[in-house]
């Protein structure tokens, strides 16, 4: 069992690696559960572990592709490959017959014969060995085979044309997961299964960073839950925040009851205001994301505040309140409307944050006052222009607190036009790449 238990922890390490919180508590859990269940079942042991080791909604497309890493079916070529030569013509008989009859474990076999057959690479001693995802996908075109499978499948008279189709699409796509599955199984042998997941795993969606490309519909998942966590965690502390200090003078008249001895605290409860909000967002290039997340959490968290004004800017700023309130609920159409019906653009199109700060001083610097939290959001890039450093210190002045989420990673922050050294010296910035950051981010810095 000490290999299970290496093997194990390595699984529970990588996790961590992908945002999932699990404490020794947990680790004992899941080597307990996988001792009972054993691994002659290996869905029983899958879902045993998941059980033991999921916290949060969207971890489990993670845990399964670890799983998938390090719990494979087998070790090496896949027992049928090693005894059988196939050709593509004969896989692709033998996939209209499994798509037809939806056979998950000949789909499995099939998969696993389509990488060994025609995803190596490097063979020969010409370059880094491994099988693809791609090459064999590229080589077998499952999606082509559709009408084919169609055809076999008409003597059913349970489909209709159309459901026949959207199933055999499905029973496609699963065998693309399957293939995925064990082109990196069999890397993974060559690579070393912990080193693979770094690279081959995507994270948590909550750990997902803002400015990869093709993430914003695992982002849009992320809002609701994270804002449910946000708001009760900033009404807590607002609850605390209520008690207030200790009133002396009520503490000891209460304690004649007990002798003079003060039992029983009694605090100058006072009622901490709602704080007022201002959010000024970059909407230029990659950046755009993360701001349009950002606008979403905010407009979540709208009852935990008096009051929300939102302000977006490329090289000209426009109010955008109204749109962000209007119950846009996926950040890749609130970034459009934006972007369509309101005036960002003023004159090149290009993250200018002198000019858009200089028109925030002109326009709206009335609506920051004492009561007033500021964030901006956006990248300090501001393509080698005067960044205007003196606006930007006078328009948060009147400002309860101002702060700056950057959604580079640091080591990028004062290279190439990037003015973060400039703005660093009026605002506290802070690194803001992913939505676990911006939850912690908002709940410590937004006063109560």
């Amino acid at each position: 069992m000490s290999g299970v238990a290496q093997r194990l922890t390595e699984f529970v390490q990588t996790l961590r690696t992908k945002g999932f919180q699990i404490g020794p508590g947990e680790t004992v859990d899941a080597a307990e559960a996988l001792q009972v269940l054993g691994l002659d079942d290996r869905e029983r042991a899958r879902e045993g572990l998941a059980a033991c080791l999921i916290r949060k909604e969207g971890q489990r497309a993670v845990f399964d592709s670890t799983f998938e890493l390090f719990f494979p079916l087998g070790v090496g070529a896949p027992e049928q490959a090693r005894h059988e030569d196939i050709t593509l013509d004969e896989l692709n008989d033998r996939l209209i017959t499994a798509f037809a009859t939806d056979d998950e474990p000949q789909l499995r076999q099939l998969a696993g014969q389509a990488v060994d057959a025609f995803g190596e690479y490097g063979q020969n001693g010409s370059g880094l060995k491994g099988w693809s995802i791609h090459q064999t996908l590229d080589r077998v075109q499952p999606q082509t085979l559709i009408v084919r499978v169609l055809a076999a499948m008409q003597a059913d008279p349970g489909f209709t044309e159309r459901l026949a189709r959207d199933e055999v699409r499905r029973r496609v796509q699963r065998f693309r997961e399957l293939v995925h599955d064990e082109a990196l199984r069999r890397v993974a042998e060559l690579r070393g299964r912990k080193t693979l997941a770094d690279v081959a795993v995507p994270p948590a969606p909550d750990q997902l960073d803002f400015l990869r490309a093709g993430q914003v519909a695992e982002l849009r998942k992320v809002v609701q839950p994270l804002a449910r966590m946000l708001a009760t965690r900033l009404a807590a502390r607002r609850r605390r925040a209520a008690r207030g200090q200790i009133d002396l003078r009520r503490t000891l008249r209460g304690s004649l009851s007990t002798g003079g001895v003060p039992m029983k605290p009694v605090y100058r409860r006072h009622k901490p205001g709602r704080p007022e909000i201002v959010l000024l967002c970059d909407m230029s290039g990659s950046v755009a994301g993360f701001a349009n997340f950002t606008m979403l959490l905010v407009q979540a968290l709208r009852d935990q505040f008096s009051k929300i004004r939102v302000f977006a800017f490329v090289d000209g700023m426009d109010e955008v309140t109204h749109l962000v309130t209007a119950g846009v609920a996926d950040p890749a159409a609130l970034g459009a409307r934006i972007l369509s019906e309101a005036n960002v653009i003023r004159w090149y199109g290009h993250s200018e944050y002198g000019r858009a700060f200089d028109e925030f001083a002109e326009r709206y610097a009335d609506v920051i006052g004492p009561k007033t939290s500021v964030l901006i959001l956006g990248d300090a890039r501001n393509n080698n222009a005067d960044p205007k450093v003196a606006t930007l210190r006078r328009i948060i002045a009147p400002a309860r607190r101002a702060f700056w989420l950057n959604p580079e990673h640091r080591k990028q922050w004062g290279t190439g036009d990037s003015a973060t050294d400039e703005y660093t010296e009026v605002i506290e910035m802070h690194e803001c790449r992913n939505a676990r950051q911006l939850g912690t981010l908002v709940s410590r810095l937004i006063p109560v």
